[in-house]
């Protein structure tokens, strides 16, 4: 296996697009080191829709009959889950060294007993983690929300409890596995204008920039870094994405709220961003879309962000295992 590296994908909805971006994409890009968390039937038959060859390992989780691309039934919601749940049984034994997954319906797991919002929190929660963050990675922008699935009535006081330990997420992971040198860390404001001294709210000076102050605290003695802010929030990104699209000052930005911080990146990197977890023991990447029924079992369905996702898994467990 490449780099020594064991990567772990999950099948995700199998009514969805995961079976057939798994199939094309380990097709495509290599399967040495990968074993697939799913269903061997409904890959199968992914893979023979494509004309390609079946994965080289899959552990067969489910085995499910009559599935129909972009029809899911109640079965679907228990088989992803329960793809997730082996998958993450074998990293807890020390299987996989990374976790590559393909979209999920969170409406059906929740009503198979998933009792999460989504990835991130049952991946924390299930490895063990202390405070986990989400970044979404381009090839012109990297973002981390710093508060994800929560109204916005609910945001300041979220910022409140954990800024400062995103931020510090966010530098180290920038430091770490993606191997900037000075990492570059923005900060976002939460108001417009970044409250204009306090004329359009105080989250500014009450929350945010004491968060700063914290992150620089509780980095002390880390390598080099930039970190600062609350920058004006319309600005910001312009100056942080990478030419043609911005100025390339910053190697990440911190934004306040799932909106604020995914807009810019969807905007300039739709097709080839990558959901990451930071703070877990172990990498993990997604895609950066849905399940997209609409296209499940076509030829429509694009595999540029799960290759990315798969290409960044690799990367990522490459560094880490590299800083161990």
């Amino acid at each position: 296996m490449a780099g020594g590296i064991r990567i772990g994908v999950t099948l995700g909805d199998p009514a969805g697009v995961g079976p057939d971006l798994v199939a094309r994409v380990l097709a495509s890009d290599g399967d040495e080191g990968v074993v697939v968390f799913g269903d061997r039937r409904v890959l199968a038959q992914a893979a023979a829709r494509a004309g390609v060859a079946l994965p080289a390992r899959v552990v067969e989780v489910t085995r499910l009959e009559g599935v129909v691309p972009g029809r899911p039934d109640a079965r679907a919601g228990a088989a992803q889950v329960a793809y997730l749940e082996e998958a993450v049984a074998a990293a807890s034994r020390g299987e996989i060294d990374a976790l590559c997954t393909a979209p999920i319906n969170k409406a059906l797991c929740k009503a198979a007993g998933f009792d999460f919002p989504g990835h991130t929190e049952f991946l924390a929660e299930r490895l063990g983690a202390g405070r986990v963050a989400m970044m979404i990675a381009g090839p012109h922008l990297r973002v981390v929300p710093a508060t994800i699935h929560l109204a916005l009535s609910e945001v300041p006081a979220a910022l409140a409890d954990g800024l400062a330990e995103t931020l510090v997420l966010t530098v180290r992971a920038l430091g770490g596995a993606f191997g900037v040198a000075r990492p570059r860390v923005a900060v976002c404001g939460l108001n417009p204008h970044a409250g204009e001294a306090g004329h359009f709210g105080d989250e500014e000076a009450r929350i945010i920039a004491p968060a700063i102050a914290r992150a620089h605290d509780l980095l002390a003695g880390d390598p080099p870094f930039v970190l600062d802010g609350p920058h004006v929030p319309d600005a910001i990104f312009r100056a942080a994405a990478a030419p043609p699209f911005g100025d390339g000052r910053y190697d990440a930005v911190v934004g306040m709220y799932h909106d604020q911080a995914l807009i810019p990146v969807k905007l300039v990197d739709f097709e080839e961003a990558v959901n990451v977890t930071l703070g877990l023991p172990i990498v993990r990447t997604s895609p950066d879309h849905g399940v997209a029924y609409e296209v499940a079992g076509t030829p429509r369905a694009r595999t540029t962000s799960f290759a990315a996702a798969l290409a960044l898994a690799r990367r990522l467990g490459a560094a880490r295992a590299a800083l161990r």
